[in-house]
């Protein structure tokens, strides 16, 4: 596609750009204390939205279809965030492959471009959000359409568009700099360690048959050890009891928070040097971790949407042969969710317990290889689509004029290729290992959910770190 013609697909942006909602920019560097207090007020606002129920919706006891895709998108069912970041995160992957793979022509160099480029992206993330709300509401989510009436049908779908927008605002109103991060990682990490807390000291009670048990698993743990005469059995049952979170996943995810901060460290340093000042050195770090949790969320989000597709064929075509090739499915008695028991879907889900991998190894091995070969392709893909190959990264070096000490500036490439896409690719094959190692343990959260909120965590660490390191702490 020549540049004048794709130049054109931004310049179809610039009429919408006046009545898109923007977040201004800050004309001052804002001091870190009052980045805490906007990062707070974003978090909070996040918060309050994901408890405010969606006003005209008539309950619908039926299984959540988006039950294994709620960690990842920061969404609470029912709530104003029922769509959490998905439209942020499909709009911004949409428009990074569409850049990436040059269909529409962006140079990131030019300021007017890149306003146009991330306005296409809210536009676009607005109408996913629309899109999203209607598809909803019409596939009987909040109850039967009869039932609803048109009125209540639009205000759910007003609703929903309205959060979204409060969503993409409060994204841009971090990326602008005035909180730290962005918008997205907040909103994951929150959901995740929301998630992990309430089932460690959940006072919710529940009846399992043995009588009432707490759902926290460190509640449940006194309950067992204040009620029951034989302690012995009262520890065993809040270390191995399956009904609900126990201790044995407490400590996995502990575990498993530990090895991911382990394994965060390691990278290999090639040292530079500067063309124009002599005796002038540094080194330029390659993570493990290059493409850090990008390819857990895109392996995610390509496992859920097959869940997603699978779970409303198979209830309305139980018959069909492909529909059971793809994924059976099978309601549990609490909590809400179907679980898959065959087909596709059933390979691509992890074992639930040591016992099952021992049932049916097949299905553990084909999981392990699965999630392996994804990852691994995933985080490959991503560093050309990003811009973050060895070709790019070797134009920013040249373009702040370093080479690597020992080497031609020529071949600057050569060396990053020995490096860049071996670290992706082994890279995103560790991460999909500890999220196998995590599944397998039964950690909290699942493990792709605690390896997002670890690596977030430890990003915002380094970015405060850095602040300390300037100077810039101006408490």
């Amino acid at each position: 596609m020549s540049s004048s013609g794709s130049f054109r697909f931004l310049n179809l942006i610039k009429p919408m750009m006046c009545v898109l909602p923007e977040v201004q920019a800050p004309d001052r560097r804002i001091p870190f204390k009052e980045r805490i207090l906007w990062t707070s007020i974003t978090l909070f606002v996040f918060l309050v939205c994901c408890q405010i129920p969606l006003y005209g919706i008539v309950t619908s006891k039926s299984a959540d279809p988006f039950y294994w895709m709620r960690v990842i998108l920061a969404s609470n069912r029912g709530s104003l965030m029922e769509l959490g970041i998905s439209p942020i995160i499909t709009s911004g992957m949409v428009m990074q492959l569409l850049a990436g793979s040059r269909i529409i022509d962006v140079d990131q160099s030019l300021k007017e471009d890149r306003n146009l480029f991330n306005g296409a992206q809210k536009l676009f993330g607005m109408l996913i959000t629309m899109g999203e709300a209607v598809a909803y509401v019409m596939s009987g989510m909040y109850g039967d359409l009869r039932e609803l009436g048109a009125g209540n049908a639009l205000l759910i779908i007003f609703e929903l568009f309205f959060a979204g927008v409060i969503v993409l605002l409060l994204d841009e109103l971090m990326q602008k700099g005035y909180g730290i991060g962005s918008g997205i990682s907040l909103f994951i990490a929150t959901n995740i360690c929301e998630s992990i807390i309430w089932k460690a000291f959940s006072p919710t009670t529940m009846n399992t048959g043995k009588g009432t048990e707490f759902e926290g698993a460190i509640v449940a743990t006194f309950h067992f050890m204040a009620s029951r005469s034989d302690k012995v059995t009262a520890l065993r049952e809040a270390f191995y009891r399956q009904s609900a979170p126990n201790l044995t996943n407490l400590f996995a995810t502990v575990l498993v928070f530990f090895i991911v901060i382990y394994f965060q460290g390691f990278r290999v340093d090639l040292g530079v040097k500067y063309q124009k000042i002599r005796g002038q050195q540094g080194s330029y770090p390659i993570k493990l971790f290059y493409t850090s949790n990008i390819p857990i969320i895109l392996q995610t989000a390509l496992v859920s949407n097959l869940y997603f597709f699978s779970q409303l064929l198979y209830r309305r075509f139980k018959s069909n042969m492909l529909v059971n090739l793809l994924g059976q499915w099978q309601e549990m008695d609490y909590g809400g969710q179907s679980i898959p028991v065959g087909g596709l879907a059933y390979y691509m889900s992890p074992p639930r317990n040591v016992s099952d991998i021992w049932e049916d190894p097949l299905h553990a091995l084909f999981y392990v290889a699965f999630v392996l070969l994804s990852c691994a392709l995933f985080s490959k893909t991503w560093i050309e689509v990003s811009g973050s190959s060895p070709r790019d990264v070797a134009k920013q070096l040249r373009d702040q004029q370093m080479m690597f000490k020992g080497h031609r500036e020529s071949s600057l490439v050569h060396v990053l290729e020995m490096y860049i896409p071996t670290a992706a690719a082994f890279g995103g094959m560790c991460i999909g290992m500890l999220t196998i190692v995590a599944d397998f343990l039964g950690a909290i959260g699942s493990g792709t959910g605690i390896l997002l909120a670890v690596t977030i965590i430890y990003q915002y660490f380094e970015m405060i770190y850095k602040e300390k390191e300037q100077g810039n702490m101006l408490f």
